[in-house]
């Protein structure tokens, strides 16, 4: 049988980002038990280098063995019980699955409809907890990949923990890419994806949970109704009990590790940086291309571009030749979007201004040849960055 054989591409839709030869290098290590001493070590370095990523000091930090629905799962399934109360807000199609998630445990889901490319204010949602005084749980994303939508989160907390309820936060596309301050901001369950930002394969889902929500844990009337996602069962395999759940995905946690050191070798803020300064060319770069931004400027997803596909251009199509003749991805919208917009990551590895550049001259040429020429975005792309340089 011939050996495995896999296309470099330049991975520049909202995941998975591209990953470093340091990584992959990180998964080829040899095998260890996931009892092992040698093991644990690098998990509770894990789960260190995961509280200082998160903005945290919640013991109960570490990643979840799956994709960042796992995190969504193992949140939803061991806070929310049959007929309780939860909040979602819904402005995109990750906002949707929250929901979605949320009803098949039982739970009474009172939805904040929000248009697409649009935030839900502070105010709207006190208003909504006002009608609804039982609330037990709020969920929201902060980072809404099919939108490009970066929600702020500002006096949230205060007023769900008035009502005495928790809230949930998806950080798929924020972690890494951006502050999310959970300690900061009282957030009281928090979850992510590795595949996005933190620039390490898809397989794991951080989760870091406060104490408001471990006391909600312990008072469950019922088991969760998940063996494999309970987060009270799994926990034990962490800190000093070490007791037996299941096996760990040994060389997914050896690539987080890596890809962590990375960004600690960075710094926080530098990266933070690099992700805004990238993401800021880009949209100048777009912008003087005649291609227009789907979301205004204060609410933009540093990490997710979103940009309306010109009049007559086949959205596929274009895809499909970035893909084929440039090795690049991009991806296409979702939803009500779908078919509408095109959606570029400025995530991990990819945040890069070398790829922007590659990029946009790969989709000038690409639109030239679909008779929709457009203007050249590259001297653009590059002034703004150097001028985000000298801030």
């Amino acid at each position: 049988m011939p050996r495995l054989e896999v296309p470099e591409r330049l991975l520049l839709g909202p995941g998975p980002s591209p990953v470093s030869e340091r990584v992959r290098q990180a998964m080829a290590q040899p095998l260890l038990g996931h009892m092992d001493p040698a093991f644990l070590a690098i998990v509770d370095r894990v789960q260190e280098q995961l509280r200082l990523v998160f903005g945290t000091t919640n013991p109960l930090t570490f990643p979840v063995s799956g994709t960042g629905s796992a995190g969504m799962e193992m949140s939803l399934l061991t806070l929310v019980e049959p007929g309780d109360v939860v909040v979602v807000v819904q402005q995109g199609v990750f906002g949707q699955r929250l929901a979605d998630a949320a009803q098949r445990l039982g739970a009474e889901v009172v939805s904040i409809s929000i248009p697409f490319g649009e935030i839900c204010t502070v105010e709207t949602l006190t208003e909504t907890l006002h009608r609804h005084p039982r609330v037990r749980l709020v969920a929201v994303v902060k980072a809404e990949t099919s939108t490009g939508v970066l929600q702020p989160l500002e006096g949230w907390a205060e007023a769900v923990h008035e009502r005495g309820a928790l809230l949930l936060v998806d950080t798929v596309t924020a972690l890494g890419g951006l502050p999310v301050d959970v300690d900061a901001m009282g957030v009281d369950v928090a979850f992510s994806g590795t595949q996005k930002c933190l620039a390490a394969p898809p397989g794991l889902a951080p989760i870091t949970v406060g104490e408001r929500a471990l006391e909600r844990i312990r008072s469950r009337e019922r088991q969760a109704p998940s063996w494999y996602f309970d987060l009270a069962a799994i926990s034990q395999y962490l800190g000093q009990s070490r007791a037996y759940h299941h096996t760990a995905p040994v060389s997914m946690v050896y690539a987080l590790a890596e890809a962590l050191n990375m960004i600690m070798e960075e710094e926080l803020d530098q990266v933070w940086a690099r992700h805004r300064r990238v993401a800021e060319a880009l949209w100048a770069g777009l912008e003087a291309m005649d291609l227009e931004m789907m979301v205004p400027r204060a609410h933009r997803l540093p990490t997710v571009a979103t940009v309306r596909i010109p009049d007559g251009v086949d959205d596929k199509r274009v895809r499909q030749q970035l893909l084929e003749d440039y090795q690049i991805e991009i991806a296409g919208g979702l939803g009500p979007w779908a078919g509408k917009i095109w959606r570029i990551g400025v995530m991990g590895q990819g945040a890069k201004i070398s790829h922007m550049m590659t990029l946009l001259n790969a989709l000038g040429e690409v639109l030239h040849a679909e008779g929709s020429p457009v203007p050249s975005g590259l001297t653009a792309l590059e002034k703004t960055y150097q001028k985000a340089g000298q801030r």
